[in-house]
């Protein structure tokens, strides 16, 4: 249900996809807070994303409250498109070990899905959105990190952040299998997300 509306974007934008080489590996810290992503699995390291909440403020805020509840610590990548983004945030079905981990994409938090924040954000490597369904207003824990530009998401999903460090990190998560729409198996996940203000 909340998987970035997998295989039709996938496909219909490919081509439309830069490796970033021009772009940089990392944004300017901006004013944040900053979301700090501990990296596990076949990956270990540090990310760290600036919220941006005078660009989406509901949607930064609800990433700052779930990570400053623990709801994040063991949540998988669960799905991983080389070239294209890296997926996690399920907190709901996404917890490593969990009986439930092959529903990992499917589910939320307990608080209620969110409203597009849709602004004129470029997605570009390293930009951070937020998963969705189909319906717009579907976004709740669930978020994305670009590896590459993707001109075909601008104006369709939720802009919430952008990684400022670890970007080196971000490349070196686990790439799933493009036959099940990035599909991991044995993904990396995050240890533990904190807040920093």
């Amino acid at each position: 249900m909340r998987n970035l509306v997998a295989a039709a974007l996938f496909a219909m934008g490919a081509g439309a996809m830069t490796t970033g080489a021009c772009a940089q590996d990392t944004a300017p810290d901006g004013p944040g807070p900053n979301l700090v992503l501990e990296i596990g699995g076949s990956v270990q390291g540090e990310v760290v994303i600036d919220l941006l909440p005078d660009v989406a403020p509901k949607a930064a805020e609800r990433l700052e409250e779930l990570a400053e509840k623990g709801e994040y610590n063991d949540v998988v990548f669960h799905r991983v498109i080389d070239g294209f983004m890296a997926q996690t945030g399920d907190v709901q079905f996404g917890k490593r070990g969990s009986s439930q981990i092959s529903m990992a994409g499917m589910g939320g938090s307990t608080e209620p899905d969110l409203p597009a924040e849709f602004s004129n954000r470029k997605f570009v490597r390293g930009i951070v959105g937020m998963a969705r369904s189909q319906n717009p207003d579907s976004a709740n824990s669930q978020f994305f990190i670009m590896f590459a530009d993707a001109p075909h998401l601008n104006g369709q999903y939720t802009v919430v952040g952008h990684v400022v460090k670890g970007m080196d990190i971000v490349d070196q998560i686990k790439k799933g299998d493009s036959a099940k729409n990035g599909l991991v198996d044995e993904p990396d996940y995050i240890v533990s997300a904190k807040v920093e203000k």
